[in-house]
């Protein structure tokens, strides 16, 4: 009876099993999430002309955005982000790290090649004669990759090292919005504390001034008392002011990677400008923001490990090979006589395991899904922090204008209630009053402006980072 069979149904049964190793070879069909995305931001600004679209693409470089500003002072600094950050460094040694993994992984797809050398000399107690042995060997092995895991494998070390990057992209636009917040806020700092050292002098005449109405029996003690007190208010305030300035400026030394010790930032003139930060749409946002890069491929890295658990379900081919030489003198160790080779396949299946395989790949599932609603959560805190600063940027421009109205109004108060009392019109009650609504009103106003550029920085982070690459 002839048992062999058609070459046709040779050549089916050999198609039929390509296309079941690779049916077998597919982890889960990888898509990105899908996220709620509004058509626009509900706090972007309608008729703007300081607003206009931006043209992001997140391949291209983000560009020195903190230029925007116009600040020499901040440029510098910023500069010294990039090279000297420590939190800079470890992601970028961190990402270098990815790198090298990914270079590892798919290293395991190629055979490895080994080359072994030994030489042996051996006698005993009432041996004629000592005996050499040399031998020289290369050995290859190589796990096919049948099912797939190891190109998997090599894929999720790939999202990996890309969630790296946008990590890395990540650090450093959070260190450079950092230092631009702080530099602002050192110099509203200056701006205050020259007011405050203007303010104390003022309030030190007018305590001359009190005291002199005062010897010469016009002026009550209590108005003496008033002035007084006003004036140690005013120079507390300006000891806690310098505090303050000296924390900013240890922190800008941190962020430029220097102890505070060696780092001074003296005082210059604010530049108080507000760039138009340009706008985008809310689905370019998810192209722009290295968090929601990172948070994206941290859920392509777990959708691939579904597939790595679950070529456990199938068995396992390792194939091996060896061919080398043993002679007993070393001139005979390249001789054909003395040449061994060997070749092997092994194949290995889990029989039992008491539902563990299952249990991995029901685990790598949960931990996709919780990648997803990590990814999905990123995004929404995205489009929180964009309306936020939307609004934020709205309401400041708003108050900019109505705190200037109320400091020179506040300031002609002032002066007209100081002539007012010296011309013994009114209390000293009212001046004081009158003299510490000035001050409020002129430091709020400072305040006012460090807030509309930290906002603008803020929303340039939210955003993704600058514009100039595109």
């Amino acid at each position: 009876m002839n048992t062999r069979l058609p070459a046709r149904t040779l050549r089916w049964s050999a198609l039929t099993l390509a296309a079941l190793l690779s049916a077998c070879a597919l982890g889960p069909a990888y898509r990105r999430p899908d996220t709620p995305t509004p058509a626009a931001f509900k706090e972007a600004p309608q008729g703007d002309a300081g607003w206009f679209p931006a043209a992001p693409a997140d391949t291209l470089e983000r560009g020195p955005w903190w230029q925007l500003f116009g600040d020499a002072g901040l440029d510098k600094l910023v500069a010294q982000v990039e090279v000297s950050n420590q939190n800079v460094a470890a992601a970028v040694a961190a990402y270098a790290q990815a790198r090298a993994l990914v270079a590892q992984q798919r290293a395991s797809l190629f055979p490895r090649i080994a080359i072994d050398g030994s030489a042996r000399r051996s006698g005993g107690n009432g041996s004629a004669s000592t005996g050499n042995a040399f031998q020289i060997a290369a050995d290859a092995s190589w796990v096919p990759d049948v099912w797939g895991a190891l190109r998997l494998s090599v894929q999720g070390a790939q999202a990996s090292a890309q969630a790296s990057q946008a990590d890395l992209a990540a650090a450093r636009l959070s260190a450079q919005g950092e230092l631009a917040t702080n530099y602002f806020s050192l110099r509203d700092a200056d701006t205050e504390l020259g007011l405050l050292r203007r303010t104390v002098e003022g309030y030190q005449r007018a305590v001359t001034i009190t005291r002199n109405r005062y010897d010469a029996g016009i002026a009550p003690r209590t108005d003496l008392l008033q002035a007084q007190t006003q004036l140690a208010n005013a120079q507390a305030d300006l000891a806690t002011l310098v505090n303050q300035r000296a924390q900013l400026e240890h922190a800008i030394a941190v962020l430029i990677g220097k102890a505070p010790a060696e780092f001074t930032l003296p005082a210059a003139e604010w530049n108080l400008a507000v760039p138009a930060v340009p706008l985008v749409v809310p689905s370019e946002l998810l192209q722009r923001r290295p968090d929601i890069a990172s948070a994206e491929r941290a859920v392509a890295a777990a959708n691939a490990q579904i597939g790595i658990q679950r070529s456990a379900y199938f068995p396992s081919l390792n194939l091996t090979a060896s061919f080398g030489n043993a002679a007993s003198r070393i001139g005979d160790l390249f001789n054909a006589s003395t040449t061994l080779w060997s070749l092997g396949l092994s194949v290995a299946q889990t029989v039992f395991d008491a539902g563990a395989t299952r249990a991995r790949v029901e685990g790598a599932e949960a931990a996709r899904d919780a990648a997803v609603a990590r990814y999905r959560q990123t995004v929404l805190t995205a489009f929180q922090a964009v309306e936020d600063q939307l609004s934020a940027a709205r309401a400041l421009s708003e108050q900019a204008g109505l705190r200037r109205t109320a400091s020179e109004a506040a300031d002609l108060t002032e002066q007209q209630l100081l002539n007012r009392y010296q011309a013994g019109q009114v209390s000293y009650t009212d001046v004081v009053t009158a003299q510490a609504s000035a001050l409020s009103a002129r430091r709020t106003l400072a305040q006012v402006a460090a807030s509309r550029q930290a906002s603008a920085i803020a929303l340039i982070q939210a955003l993704g980072g600058g514009w100039h690459g595109e």
